[in-house]
């Protein structure tokens, strides 16, 4: 009988050790990796690494964190950023972003604010730490730029999974609501104010595939690039203009998209209409347009719906059989 009642207390011992064995490694994981990239050239500073929560759970805090990495520019301060695992499966964490926190580049700095910025994250159980999975929530995010714009987001979330269909895929959900954009940048899409002063509703269900895993390697030395996007299911929301797309690229190495998106519009006339007024358009070639596209859109439906494709060909984009000009590249800084 006595050395039954040994078993639960040398179990109990070696759950105390792998505890504090877990924490230290993780402590000194955290802190080497910092001061690796000080070595490197970053700046990587911070006050303070705390490793809690015995026995269940390691709950990490990094306080008065500052890093900024010198090929890109780009820098993030916050007071703090927390991330808590289970004991038993540390390789699944939840992490907490800080009510404030700032993002600066070379042109500006951006001071970020939010009443939830919280995510599920799970990496493979190894050294590399790859992206498996992540599920991040967003309440209440107000953007403010030392350049004098601001924008926010009532509710977002973004969920990513690693696909089966290649080695370096992933699936993307992304789905906001209540997001008003940059005066600059509303500007330059609706100088008229034509449209409401934010956008109802976005969702965005798409497969993206990268040269790359995304691991602790893409921070370190650089970020992976995207080969092919296929979207699934993309609408916007913006007033009464309704907006939805489907089809797939492929991305060369140098950025340029090939493929082709098939775009259906509501209420496509009222865009003209905006697009004249933000000067993307001449006037003298709305009326062409109009009639041009009003062909189309009767050929597949109601009048007031336009369904056509977006066609990424040779460095050139099209809509339907209207050339828009230059392709965008496809480029992950």
């Amino acid at each position: 009988m006595r050395k039954l009642l040994l078993i639960p207390v040398f179990l109990g011992l070696l759950w105390v050790g792998y505890w504090f064995i877990g924490a230290l490694v993780l402590d000194r994981a955290l802190t080497g990796w910092i001061d690796a990239r000080g070595r490197e050239g970053w700046v990587a500073n911070y006050d303070d690494v705390a490793v809690t929560g015995f026995p269940l759970r390691f709950e990490t805090v990094v306080r008065d964190v500052e890093l900024a990495d010198p090929a890109t520019g780009v820098a993030w301060t916050a007071p703090d950023f927390r991330f808590t695992a289970k004991s038993a499966r540390p390789n699944e964490i939840t992490a907490i972003w800080p009510a404030q926190q700032t993002v600066a580049t070379p042109l500006e700095r951006i001071e970020i604010t939010s009443d939830r910025m919280q995510g599920r994250i799970g990496f493979a159980p190894n050294t590399a730490l790859e992206l498996r999975s992540s599920d991040i929530g967003l309440e209440t995010i107000a953007l403010t730029s030392t350049l004098g714009w601001s924008a926010s987001l009532e509710s977002g979330v973004l969920r990513t999974s690693r696909s089966d269909e290649a080695a370096d895929a992933h699936d993307i959900l992304f789905e906001a609501s209540g997001l008003r954009l940059a005066e600059t940048v509303r500007g330059r899409l609706d100088p008229a104010r034509m449209l409401s002063e934010r956008i109802d509703g976005l969702r965005l269900q798409a497969w993206v595939d990268f040269d790359a895993p995304w691991d602790r390697f893409a921070i370190e030395e650089g970020r992976p690039q995207i080969t092919a996007i296929r979207i699934d299911h993309m609408r916007a929301t913006w007033g009464q203009l309704d907006l939805r797309a489907a089809g797939a690229v492929t991305v060369a190495p140098d950025g340029t998209p090939e493929g082709e998106v098939i775009v259906k519009a509501t209420n496509w006339s009222e865009m003209l209409a905006v697009a004249e007024a933000a000067g993307a358009i001449p006037p003298s070639v709305r009326s062409g347009l109009e009639r041009g596209l009003g062909f189309l859109a009767r050929l597949s439906g109601p009048s007031e719906t336009l369904d056509v494709p977006l066609t990424f060909r040779g460095g050139l984009v099209t809509l339907g059989p209207i050339p828009l000009g230059p392709a965008p590249r496809i480029v992950l800084r």
